[in-house]
């Protein structure tokens, strides 16, 4: 019995670290292809609205 537990903590945890993979994967993907986007534009970054002040500013890396 212990076996198994340890056997479906390992299977549990590769799993978990495989989906943060592919979490990681994808949002690099995006990133690099908003970058694409901008450089065939000419542009020098994204703006996005501020919804409080209703005022447009960059938009940061970890949004």
């Amino acid at each position: 019995m212990p076996q198994l537990i340890l056997l479906l903590l390992i299977v549990g945890g590769g799993w978990l670290l495989y989906r943060r993979f592919v979490s990681d994967a994808e949002k690099l993907t995006r990133r690099s292809d908003e970058k694409r986007k901008e450089e065939r534009n000419g542009a020098q970054g994204t703006l996005i609205e501020d919804p409080e002040t209703g005022e447009y500013r960059p938009k940061r890396d970890d949004e």
